[in-house]
């Protein structure tokens, strides 16, 4: 619990403070998008699959909502922060397998007991992270290309209507 409350704390303000790139309204696409598709996915692989949980396992934790709503946004909005949009594939691969690392050494973090950790297994393991988080930072990557590009549409057609 320890670890959630300073990682909320720390990961929001970094974002904020660092945010180069975003505007509001990418932001809070982000934002939404994150949350709707981690519900998605921890109502599939927690609640259904019982593969991992917040906290308490078998129950809805309010302690689990704030890892869902407030904690795994800011760090989306930091990865695509200071993602090299024009980079090469080489330093775009490499940014990718750097915040996997990264996700996969917090993961571990959140196994310690109580009152630090808060994460736990059931059948999830490590190595399904490290398989799964390079494909979710790709698929955020391909919602925030199409949200650039859907701004942009609406900034020409705006530019063509005056």
């Amino acid at each position: 619990m320890i670890i959630l409350i300073l990682s909320i704390i720390s990961f929001n303000i970094i974002c904020f403070k660092t945010n180069r790139v975003l505007n509001i309204n990418k932001i809070l696409h982000i934002w939404m998008f994150t949350m709707a598709f981690q519900f998605l996915f921890d109502l599939l692989i927690e609640f259904k699959l019982e593969g991992y949980w917040y906290f308490s396992k078998g129950r809805i934790d309010w302690l689990g909502f704030l890892a869902r709503t407030v904690l795994v946004p800011p760090v989306n909005m930091m990865y695509i922060n200071f993602y090299p949009l024009n980079g090469g594939i080489r330093e775009k691969g490499l940014y990718i397998i750097f915040w996997s690392a990264g996700i996969l050494t917090y993961e571990l973090i959140t196994l310690l007991p109580a009152p630090w950790g808060y994460f736990h297994y059931g059948w999830w393991k490590l190595g399904y992270s490290a398989i799964v988080d390079p494909i979710l930072l790709f698929i955020l990557l391909m919602y925030f290309k199409l949200i650039c590009s859907i701004e942009l549409k609406m900034v020409l057609k705006k530019q063509h209507l005056e």
